[in-house]
């Protein structure tokens, strides 16, 4: 951003109730595609590096303030005890760094902080507009075919002179296209004077932020417009149905940005991507797949079908199929699939894998080991070349407390084996099929810990004569005890 058009302050406008959300949360702590919208709005604006940053907020002011301070403690937040209106907001915003920091001097952007979709760029096309003409005022437009609800512009020459809310138009102004953004660019000074001339002379018995322009143009000041290049930027959310569009369009957007970064995205209808999720060069995304939060795809990995991935870190040709993961770090050239479950501290080293119906938590798999199938690994740390039969449980919590299993390199497990935590596998060690371990295994030692098998015979027939299973055995018996005598 040049010097000369780095903003005084921007404001973002965030205290409504948003009745129509019908939700205890916030209207704009809303989520979508990973951050809240008042975040979407905050993070674009810091693009502009503004001197102030200040948030009006008024309804769920404690939420709001505190998810503030917890992504950018240097925002201001404003607190709008009453709500009447933009422009009371905006006074409200400009008294309080008034009394902080003194009046402010040179231009202040104002924002709603429901319109997510609102770019950094078309931020500083604004700035760029309104210093490049002079202006005392600068109002963000768009052309729409369906205008209603929106306040309408009202134009002599290039000149704005007012804006006219919807239900205060009269037919003509009605059937004007070009709508307000909410969005605007005010020299200071203007500001101030203007907010302390509104008035509540309107139906809805506020003070309307857009009356500002009125009164800069009947003062005989410059005010203009600059007409957004996609309107849908400009878009302002009311209710879940509007907010269910925007995480279509905001998708969209997305995913397109990641194919043309030369990434795969088969099917980008069912495919979600959160806003800070980042995808390498030639990566794969198949279709139903989710990426949440911070998760990263490395170059050439391949993710789905049927995955949801948070906070995960996906090494460069990992596979992952019908996997939920959850702050995990899948490393090069693991597999982690199909059906899998990784939680939190989970880590696969390079060409590890967790195979079908294996869940793992805080457990790290070293390089080339493998977990094929039907296993829970939790709280364990296994070194390299390892394999894991099918059915292995780490039994790592006695009812009180949770306990580490370690096991060393090239160690094989049996099938169906429970490692009763602490338990310690020493490297080149092996565990027989059936086995629950107790005790440490030295390096290389084989560990048999199983009742001897025992059968008695005539079992069924004593104890269940009527059962098919008796019928069938005895069956059994009488052909095998014919087949002896021929």
């Amino acid at each position: 951003m040049p010097p000369e058009l780095r903003p005084a302050a921007v404001f973002v406008l965030a205290a409504g109730q948003g009745t129509r959300m019908k939700s205890d949360t916030p209207k704009v702590l809303h989520t979508l595609c990973g951050r809240p919208l008042v975040g979407h709005v905050v993070a674009n604006a810091r693009g502009l590096d503004p001197r102030r940053l200040a948030v009006v907020v008024g309804h769920g002011r404690e939420q709001v303030s505190a998810y503030l301070a917890s992504v950018d403690p240097e925002i201001r937040a404003v607190v709008q005890e009453e709500q009447h209106g933009t422009g009371h907001a905006t006074r409200v915003a400009l008294e309080a760094l008034a009394e902080t920091d003194g009046e402010l001097e040179g231009t202040v952007l104002v924002l709603f902080g429901d319109t997510p979709l609102l770019s950094t760029e078309t931020m500083a096309a604004v700035l760029e507009s309104h210093h490049r003409a002079g202006r005392a005022v600068t109002v963000l437009t768009a052309i729409l075919d369906e205008p209603r609800g929106y306040g309408r512009i009202i134009r002599e020459g290039d000149s704005v002179v007012a804006i006219v809310e919807q239900k205060d138009a009269t037919p003509e102004q009605a059937a004007i296209r070009e709508v307000n953004s909410g969005v605007f660019a005010f020299d200071a000074k203007v500001l101030r004077d203007a907010l302390g001339r509104l008035n509540r002379d309107n139906k809805q018995g506020e003070e309307y932020l857009t009356d500002v322009l009125g009164i800069a143009a009947a003062d005989g000041l410059t005010v203009g417009a600059h007409v957004v290049e996609d309107w849908h930027e400009t878009l302002g959310i009311n209710d879940r149905v509007q907010l269910a569009e925007m995480r279509g369009l905001l998708n969209r957007k997305l995913t397109e940005h990641w194919m043309r970064e030369g990434v795969s995205i088969i099917d980008p209808a069912t495919t979600q991507l959160d806003v800070q999720v980042t995808l390498g060069r030639d990566a794969i995304v198949h279709p139903n797949t989710q990426l949440h939060g911070s998760t990263v795809i490395a170059a050439g990995a391949e993710i789905g079908p049927n995955c949801t991935l948070t906070d995960t870190f996906v090494g460069e040709g990992a596979r992952v199929t019908n996997a939920t993961t959850e702050g995990a770090e899948i490393g090069p050239e693991a597999t982690v699939g199909p059906y899998t479950y990784l939680r939190p501290g989970t880590k696969l080293a390079r060409g590890a894998k967790a195979g079908g119906f294996v869940e793992m938590k805080n457990a790290e798999i070293g390089e080339g080991s493998k977990v094929p199938h039907l296993s829970y690994v939790g709280d364990t740390t296994i070194g390299e070349g390892c394999n894991i039969g099918a059915g292995t449980i780490t039994a790592n919590y006695d009812g009180v407390a949770k306990h580490r299993t370690e096991i060393g390199d090239h160690v094989f497990v049996g099938t169906n084996t429970v490692l009763i935590a602490p338990a310690t596998l020493g490297d080149g060690a092996f565990v027989a099929a059936g086995s629950a371990i107790s005790s440490p295994v030295g390096p290389g030692e084989l560990a048999v810990a199983r009742g001897r098998q025992r059968n008695i015979a005539g079992y069924i027939e004593r104890k269940r004569p009527e059962s098919k299973a008796a019928k069938a055995a005895a069956e059994a018996k009488a052909q095998t005890a014919g087949e002896g005598a021929e």
